[in-house]
């Protein structure tokens, strides 16, 4: 059967991008064809934006309490077709059911928060700034607002914008990964049900191309972005050049610092599944753990036998505990830097290469890895591997391990396991990074919180989710107001 061509959805209805370009989509478990995805032009975009910019007339109108009834009915439609999306998301990822179970939750959380826009849109009121003056802030939506999102999260990551996006009044374009642009091709499909006004909603299958379009239509007033930091980087500077607001989300290298006196056997557990879990590829993930002092080699040991212990295979088997990556040439590369590793001098504790599946031998799979003793000044120290690797560090101080953090250009998550509340608060008071676990593996922030990131792993002001995302897509007037008894009079 010949795979089927993905659409795009641009004013209400299923239409065909104007390009004969387009890119197969495979299982990165069997390497199966599952689908093309067509990468658009700027023509698809220009159609899109004007459909959206006609949209945003009437929806800026719309009271928000009216617009919050689009999102109730979201959150049901995704509740009653949770099973479905999570193995789309598997299928077209990778990651076992139960991960991607995790992701579409965590979209159904934004959307919940987003319900509460009339309250999280109130401005204040000051009465009497001046005799008989009164001043106060309106919080207005910007426009149309395009959201540009990774192939390592297909469902989560667009419900960090689209919900608060919509529920404050703008229109929305969605450009997913071209690795993953599935999944939300059937959410949106699902959305067809919520009979939004034409043009509110709008998805652009593309891949650079594309967003460079997205980047210099004038009718796009919004960027949110999630990505590597190279990418997040040109996406800011180019996007602010073109005078439109960017929130971009870089890329990591996360450290986790395990304490002397940190509970061994669940801080390996909950470390493991933070460096293994997505096979590696998110943007939370543990990528190096710095010991302190002498617990450096049980937990060498430990941890060599939990990564030994997972079961690698096809995220759709419930024994899976770890699936593949998401294409050959990702494969590749990981293994690359691997040996980069062992080459700089660390030692290869568990070797995850060459990985083979019995029924799966074309699947993207990498077992597990652990290099101990990772040079500092080596580049495996500071690049973003994304993969299932763990690089392990040891030294003598809290300090020592807070320096070597706070000395990278990324700065998006550290954690440090401890039963020391005097260790844990000066680690997060010290350490640079936006977000900061204390006995937490992957410091993610519930939907009510926004998702932080410091240094070169965010470019921008406002983060996705919670408050942030309300600011972001609103733009503040203020209003002074004076009434006078006998105004009538005077004319």
């Amino acid at each position: 059967m010949t795979p089927e061509r993905l659409k795009n959805y641009v004013n209400g209805a299923w239409v065909e991008a104007k390009t004969s370009h387009e890119l197969v989509l495979d299982n990165p478990a069997s390497a199966e064809i599952i689908g093309k995805v067509p990468i658009s032009q700027p023509e698809d975009v220009e159609e899109a934006a004007r459909a959206a910019q006609a949209a945003f007339e009437v929806w800026r109108n719309t009271p928000p309490t009216e617009r919050i009834q689009y999102l109730f009915k979201l959150k049901d439609l995704l509740e009653r077709h949770f099973e479905d999306i999570s193995r789309q998301v598997t299928i077209e990822h990778g990651k076992t059911l139960n991960e991607a179970r995790g992701e579409v939750r965590r979209a159904i959380e934004n959307v919940e928060v987003a319900t509460g826009i009339p309250s999280l849109m109130q401005g204040g009121i000051l009465e009497d700034i001046a005799r008989g003056i009164d001043e106060y802030v309106l919080r207005q939506p910007l426009g149309v607002c395009a959201i540009i999102s990774p192939f390592n999260f297909p469902c989560m990551i667009p419900f960090w914008f689209m919900p608060y996006a919509l529920a404050t009044g703008n229109t929305v374009i969605v450009k997913p990964s071209e690795k993953t642009p599935i999944t939300m091709g059937y959410i949106f499909s699902l959305m067809e049900a919520l009979d939004l006004p034409p043009g509110v909603i709008n998805l652009v299958h593309g891949d650079a191309t594309c967003v460079k379009a997205l980047l210099e239509h004038p009718l796009v007033k919004a960027i949110s972005f999630v990505g590597s930091t190279p990418v997040a980087r040109f996406i800011y500077s180019h996007g602010c050049a073109h005078g439109k607001r960017v929130q971009a989300q870089g890329g990591a290298k996360n450290v986790t610092v395990v304490m002397p006196d940190a509970d061994l056997e669940n801080s390996i557990r909950i470390i493991a599944d933070s460096a293994f879990g997505n096979s590696g590829q998110r943007c939370l993930a543990t990528s190096l753990v710095i010991t302190i002092g002498e617990v450096h080699e049980r937990f060498c040991e430990k941890m060599a036998e939990t990564a030994r212990a997972y079961v690698v295979g096809d995220g759709l088997d419930e024994k899976t505990t770890m699936g593949p990556v998401i294409s050959l040439e990702s494969k590749r590369r990981i293994e690359g830097l691997i040996q980069k590793g062992i080459n700089e001098g660390a030692e290869l504790v568990v070797d995850g290469r060459n990985t083979v599946v019995p029924g799966y031998e074309r699947g993207y799979f990498i077992r597990p890895t652990i290099l101990d003793g990772v040079p500092w000044n080596g580049e495996i120290a500071h690049t973003e591997i994304f993969g299932p690797v763990l690089g392990l560090s040891n030294v003598n101080t809290l300090d020592e391990a807070i320096a070597r953090i706070n000395s990278m250009h990324y700065g998006n998550m550290a954690c440090i396991f401890t039963s020391s509340g005097a260790a844990a608060r000066q680690f997060r008071h010290e350490v640079q990074a936006g977000n900061v676990g204390i006995n937490i593996g992957v410091a993610a922030p519930m939907a009510f919180f926004p998702f932080s990131g410091w240094k070169e792993s965010f470019f921008g002001t406002l983060h996705g989710q919670s408050m942030h995302a309300v600011e972001f897509f609103t733009q503040t007037k203020v209003v002074v107001e004076r009434w006078l008894k006998d105004w009538t009079r005077r004319f």
